[in-house]
C-alpha cells in the first residue's frame, strides 16, 4: 500500500491453530495486526480471538469468507452467501461489522468487487509477502515500506510472525495497524 511512513501491515488469515505464544506475542509486543479469519475457525474458541482484539489494542477482525472458496468461480448468490455470511457471524461474536475484505487465493474480478460493496465491505485487501510455512520454510524477503505481510493461524505461525518481526526491524519498518492508513491514503471512508 503506498505510504510514505516507514511501515509494514500484518495481517494473519484464516484462524484455525490458536497458539498462546503467538497470542501473548501479539498482545506484549503490540503487535498491530488485522485478521481475515473464517467464523468456522473461530467458533470453536472464539475466546483466543475476542481476548486478543480486547487486549491487542490495534488487533482488528476482518471478512475471509465462510468456507475460503474462490469468489471468481461463484454465482452472484454464492458470493453474497460467503461475503455477507461471514460478515454476519464475525459481527455477531466479535460486535463489530468487518470493513474489508481478504478474497481466499487473492481471487478478485470486478463482480467480487461489487458483491464485497453489497455486503458493506470497504476495501479488499491482498498482500506483497506471503511468510507462511507451507512444508519448507520460504526464502525472507526485503520488506519495503507500505508491504502487507500475509501469515496463516498454522502451527508455524510463531517462527513465521518472529520472521516476518525480524524482515521489519531489519528493513527500519514498524508494524502498523493497516485501516488508519488505508483512511490516510483515502482508499477506505
Amino acid at each position: 500500500m503506498p505510504t510514505s511512513e516507514k511501515v509494514v501491515f500484518i495481517t494473519i488469515d484464516d484462524g484455525w491453530a490458536h497458539d498462546p505464544a503467538v497470542a501473548k506475542t501479539l498482545v506484549e509486543q503490540r503487535v498491530p495486526a488485522s485478521l481475515f479469519l473464517l467464523p468456522g475457525a473461530t467458533s470453536y474458541d472464539a475466546q483466543y480471538f475476542t481476548g486478543l482484539v480486547e487486549q491487542g489494542r490495534a488487533v482488528n477482525v476482518e471478512n475471509h469468507t465462510v468456507n475460503h472458496p474462490d469468489l471468481t468461480a461463484l454465482d452472484a448468490a454464492g458470493k453474497d452467501a460467503e461475503v455477507c455470511g461471514a460478515g454476519e457471524q464475525l459481527a455477531a461474536t466479535f460486535g463489530r461489522e468487518p470493513k474489508l475484505l481478504r478474497p481466499p487465493y487473492g481471487a478478485v474480478n470486478d463482480d467480487v468487487r461489487l458483491a464485497a460493496k453489497a455486503c458493506g465491505v470497504k476495501a479488499l485487501i491482498t498482500w506483497t509477502h506471503d511468510f507462511t510455512t507451507w512444508g519448507e520454510t520460504p526464502a525472507t524477503p526485503q520488506l519495503q515500506a507500505g508491504d502487507i505481510v500475509l501469515l496463516h493461524f498454522t502451527p508455524t505461525l510463531g517462527a513465521d510472525l518472529k520472521r516476518a518481526l525480524g524482515a521489519a526491524k531489519a528493513a527500519g519498518l514498524k508494524p502498523a495497524a493497516l485501516m488508519p492508513h488505508l483512511k490516510s491514503a483515502g482508499l477506505v471512508p
